[in-house]
């Protein structure tokens, strides 16, 4: 693994946790109802999927388990179709999706880590 790889996916993590940490207790309802949450949220998924482009092509080949294209295709979304994205599905990719990618890049940088790879 290159050494921007993994500062990228470090990055991707922590906005992951930067989601999480926004949308606390907030139900849908809230979420919903709350315009600065919905563009806080938003542009942590844009970002998140800014960094999913910056990864190495050998990584995204290496780990074909991680939805890259899906994680770019969903900043897409939200960043050009701002208007007509559906904000619900906005809060369940960050509540369904986003732990299940965070695991999975966890695991990546730990096998990294542990053959010295880094």
């Amino acid at each position: 693994m290159q050494r921007r790889d993994k500062i990228l996916l470090e990055k991707i993590i922590s906005e992951i946790d930067i989601a999480f940490e926004m949308l606390e207790n907030a139900d849908l309802t809230i979420f919903l109802g709350d315009e600065k949450l919905k563009r806080a949220v938003g542009m942590t998924v844009i970002n998140i999927g800014e960094l999913v482009k910056n990864i190495s092509d050998e990584l995204r080949s290496e780990h074909s388990e991680v939805p890259w294209k899906a994680v770019a295709g969903m900043r897409d979304i939200a960043a050009h179709k701002y208007q007509t994205l559906r904000m619900e599905d906005v809060y369940n990719t960050v509540l369904i999706d986003f732990p299940d990618l965070k695991n999975t890049l966890l695991k990546i940088l730990e096998e990294y880590i542990n053959n010295d790879q880094i």
